[in-house]
């Protein structure tokens, strides 16, 4: 994708002609997982008398004047904190259904026992009650649960855990609720999931607009090789334990039903454990291609340690009137990875 050199942002939705007029500066949190997208706006509140709904619905659209404006979505207005000297309003919205009212219950902690059913099944189950249409990927919906129980959790606590032992992500986009592999979410959201190269420039120095700074974190602690996780044989009346991987191991605290949940649990356990042994974190120039859950590409421009495609876990966006579209990447090791 062939960038601008005009960034440019644009609100749309419930109050956007005085958004857009007003704005400050702005955020945008694409993140895997449990936490929801986030995005936040300072506005110039001076000589105004209201303020925008609580129960608003605003988009978001960035890029460059020069290469167009990517959709980043629609976000539901949760918060807002007006300030006194200067005048301002911090907008704080959410791609999750956190309204005032939650009709559906989703921010209500439950107790329920589920089981036998899939994993699948069970996602649908709870996704469908909330008003989103779910998407489930074939290699996940047919996992076997025996029996698993919801202790005092919020929905979206509840699957992001049962999905987290198979090294899998839940995700709300729009009014889609999508559980994947990494790296699969937007494609089964039915957005387009292409790798972004990202190239470092000849002359790269703090101040220029395309600047890039990186880091790596290999944590030098001795990291784990397998699982060992348990589960419970009822007719012979004894704790069992299947291992994954080698030597050492990761001792699985969580008892599970049977020897094929146990099994699965300790060989997405393992996945997880290989692909986040390396933490990738880049400040850039800004690009609205990059998104959580998709890939990066550092071409050979790039110290020889960090090229090759990374998975991205999050990207935060931001930009305002003193500072140029910056993005900042966090990634890992996509599945498959050395």
């Amino acid at each position: 994708m062939s960038l601008g050199f005009t960034p440019a942002v644009e609100i749309y939705g419930a109050n956007a002609a005085l958004l857009n007029e007003r704005l400050i500066d702005w955020e945008h949190i694409d993140a895997a997982g449990i936490e929801s997208d986030t995005l936040k706006l300072t506005v110039d509140i001076e000589g105004l008398e209201g303020l925008p709904s609580v129960d608003g619905k605003i988009g978001l659209r960035v890029g460059y004047l020069e290469s167009g404006l990517v959709d980043k979505g629609e976000f539901v207005i949760t918060r807002r904190t007006p300030n006194l000297f200067p005048m301002r309003l911090l907008i704080v919205a959410t791609a999750a259904p956190f309204k005032v009212k939650d009709e559906t219950g989703f921010k209500a902690r439950r107790s329920a026992s589920y089981g036998p059913t899939t994993l699948g099944a069970l996602f649908r189950e709870i996704a469908s009650k909330h008003g989103f249409s779910p998407r489930v990927a074939p290699e996940l919906a047919m996992i076997k649960i025996a029996h698993i129980d919801q202790s005092n959790e919020t929905d979206m606590g509840f699957l992001t855990r049962i999905v987290r032992d198979h090294d899998a992500v839940t995700k709300q986009v729009n009014d889609l609720w999508v559980l994947a592999r990494r790296g699969q979410v937007k494609s089964l959201s039915g957005q387009i999931l292409v790798d972004v190269p990202i190239s470092v420039t000849t002359d790269n120095r703090p101040g220029d607009r395309s600047f890039i700074a990186a880091s790596i974190d290999d944590d030098s602690r001795v990291k784990f090789r397998g699982c060992k996780t348990t589960w419970w044989d009822g007719a012979a009346g004894k704790e069992c334990i299947v291992e994954t991987g080698s030597e050492p191991f990761k001792k699985v605290r969580q008892r599970y039903q049977g020897e094929a949940e146990a099994k699965a649990a300790g060989e997405g356990e393992s996945r997880r454990m290989e692909r986040e042994a390396v933490k990738l974190r880049i400040d850039c120039p800004g690009n609205p291609a990059l998104a959580a859950e998709g890939l990066i590409v550092l071409d050979g421009t790039w110290p020889s340690f960090m090229q090759g495609r990374w998975s991205v876990d999050k990207v935060t966006a931001s930009g305002s009137r003193q500072q140029s579209y910056r993005c900042t990447v966090e990634a890992s090791y996509p599945d498959g990875k050395k």
